[in-house]
């Protein structure tokens, strides 16, 4: 049995080895939430609040140690790392008090004078496949809303992020949630898929690639089970010319820097109205230089590495088909060192349309920058892809973007703004994006029975 490892991808130590969860703890583990479900789904809501903000204050309380252990695991800088951690309690402070409204059953009037109501009840126990580029946070946004409805969960994490999988469970277990409740498998997609297709798992979330998305919706279908998939973006930032083009520049900057490009709803494609593009494009240029690489532990650092060494390969290998056939290269693009997780920052020009980073998502640090002659244009551009996570839009004119959002193919469109997850807000995306939806109240009705009762 294959050790996993927890590797620092800045200097590729070594930091621990784990031993998988095997088939006999997988099957033991799994009874105990089947078993601690018959009695945490009957769990008084005010008391799952009462835990779910006290695993808040656990979060907060050791924020500098989990963020130590993202930063060093997947190499995210250490301010991002404490700010994903401090996000991480306020989706439990969220849900600690706006679960009891959200499940409120809700009353029919029917027109014969009848009425009916809608309650919500759990479903059971609930597998979460979660990926390394926000360990805690993606795991968190997942499990607070999943445990204030009364189910319990079993997290099958990134393989390259076993100590936040472990840290993640020893938050509900030192805020005194029940045994059982929320559990770490350490363990490949194969026993994951096993594990999907148990009777006892009523259902899965994954975040993750098309190809773990696809694995994991068609086991799922084929045992009738509920399935949310958020999956990749190529999220669009349109800028019409009478943006304030500053603040749009600046923005796009942190909108494809942040986690050094590794998010979903990170801007890639900056879509520029030729009247302004020299300028955005001047000022874009001069954010991205002006950034600082370094160890993800210095304070001073903006960016360090990619998570892994393959994946900084894999995104150099797109990046080179694209300028082989035709896009303009003008900053970075440089291999990578063999072996290593570093990446420089790189802005592509002229992208053809047969080009990966025309059709695929580049998910670090590249960016991809369009010219057009219209508003018209941009938003055909921006709907040119798969996907449909985020988008950005940047106009002065509040009701002509407003107008312009509705036509952007999309999960989520912010005007003015950089695409962020935020509790109050429904997250998730269409097309190959994904389905269903995270966060908000929606997040919370993803994973129960809507169940109607008709008072005759």
């Amino acid at each position: 049995m294959s050790l996993i490892q927890s590797i620092n991808p800045w200097n590729g130590e070594i930091l621990k080895e784990f031993l998988p969860t095997g088939p006999e703890e997988i099957e033991e583990r799994t009874a105990l939430a089947q078993k601690v479900f018959q009695s945490w789904k009957n769990f008084p809501l005010k008391n799952k609040s009462t835990l779910l903000k006290s695993a808040g204050r656990v979060l907060r309380e050791r924020k500098e140690e989990f963020a130590q252990i993202i930063s060093l695991e997947m190499g995210k800088v250490i301010k991002e790392s404490r700010a994903e951690v401090e996000k991480c309690a306020w989706a439990c402070d969220f849900y600690a008090e706006k679960s009891a409204d959200f499940l409120t059953p809700e009353l029919i009037s029917l027109p014969d004078g009848k009425k009916a109501k809608v309650i919500f009840q759990p479903l059971g126990v609930i597998l979460a496949v979660m990926p390394w580029n926000f360990p805690f946070w993606q795991v968190f946004r997942f499990a607070a809303p999943t445990l204030m409805a009364g189910n319990v969960g079993i997290l099958k994490h990134a393989s390259n992020v076993p100590q936040c999988a472990l840290a993640i469970q020893s938050v509900f277990e030192e805020a005194g949630f029940p045994p059982g409740v929320f559990q770490s498998f350490l363990m490949d997609s194969k026993a994951t898929l096993s594990l999907l297709e148990d009777s006892r798992i009523k259902a899965v979330s994954l975040t993750g690639s098309e190809k773990a998305g696809a694995a994991v919706a068609s086991t799922a279908g084929k045992h009738i089970k509920k399935s949310l998939l958020e999956l990749g973006g190529s999220d669009p930032f349109v800028v019409l010319k009478d943006a304030d083009i500053d603040l749009a520049a600046e923005t796009a900057a942190k909108a494809r820097m942040i986690n050094f490009g590794q998010s979903c709803i990170a801007a890639k494609r900056f879509i520029v109205e030729e009247s302004v593009y020299e300028e955005f494009l001047e000022v874009f240029i001069q954010k991205i230089k002006g950034l600082k690489q370094g160890n993800p532990l210095d304070e001073s650092s903006d960016f360090a590495c990619m998570a892994r060494p393959d994946l900084a390969q894999e995104l150099y290998v797109q990046v080179k088909k694209s300028v082989d056939l035709g896009a303009k290269l003008i900053l970075g693009g440089s291999a990578p060192i063999k072996e290593s997780a570093a990446f420089s920052p790189t802005i592509l020009t002229d992208i053809p349309k047969d080009s990966p980073a025309f059709s695929e998502e580049l998910f670090g640090p590249v960016a991809t920058i369009f010219k057009v002659k219209s508003a018209e244009e941009a938003i055909q551009i921006a709907n040119s892809t798969e996907f449909g996570l985020g988008a950005s839009l940047w106009t002065k004119d509040l009701e002509r973007g407003e107008l312009l959002s509705s036509k952007i193919e999309s999960g989520a469109v912010f005007l003015n703004a950089m695409v962020a997850s935020h509790p109050w807000l429904p997250f998730g995306g269409i097309k190959k994006s994904g389905y269903g939806r995270e966060l908000s109240r929606q997040g919370i009705l993803e994973f129960v029975n809507q169940k109607t009762v008709y008072l005759g």
